[in-house]
């Protein structure tokens, strides 16, 4: 993979995030664990790139995004949408479901992506918090909490892209 600047980042990242499937990733070569995710936003906050990607408390990422400062959310071509699909379905904690798919694990910036990316977002968490049901419309309350386990939002600087040559 090869790295480049925001400025140099020539696709439509909102493209990206709706036709693309992405794994956020968090922890260590040694001990890391990865999740499919749907929601994704970008912008710029505090004059900085910034994503924000959601986790359930719940999910077994949660644990490794809140112990570590560094993260990725990396998108895959279609060719690997079964494969994202098991990755967001398993839980980390009973099998090794990288090893199952067959994805091979990458040390960028003292984080985690797979070779098998085709981009590779590395973020430092610069801000979280829980969502608060207080101040969340009715629809969204039904629609995806009507079992509580709300999300937890993190607003990840962009340190580096990565692309696959």
């Amino acid at each position: 993979m090869r790295e480049i600047t925001t400025k140099e980042y020539q696709d439509n990242l909102f493209e990206v995030m709706k036709s693309q499937w992405a794994l956020l990733t968090a922890g260590t070569m040694e001990k890391y664990n990865t999740m499919t995710i749907g929601w994704l936003t970008a912008g710029i906050i505090w004059g900085k790139d910034v994503v924000t990607c959601y986790v359930r408390p719940s999910r077994y990422t949660y644990q490794f995004i809140e112990e570590n400062d560094v993260f990725t959310i990396s998108f895959y071509d279609s060719r690997y949408r079964s494969s994202l699909s098991h990755l967001g379905t398993h839980s980390g904690r009973e099998t090794d479901k990288v090893k199952f798919v067959n994805f091979h694990p990458i040390e960028l910036d003292q984080t985690v992506s797979f070779e098998e990316a085709r981009m590779t977002i590395v973020c430092k968490k610069i801000y979280d918090q829980q969502m608060d049901e207080r101040k969340m419309q009715t629809f969204g309350i039904e629609r995806y909490y009507s079992h509580g386990d709300y999300h937890r939002f993190y607003i990840g600087e962009i340190l580096k892209i990565y692309i696959a040559d």
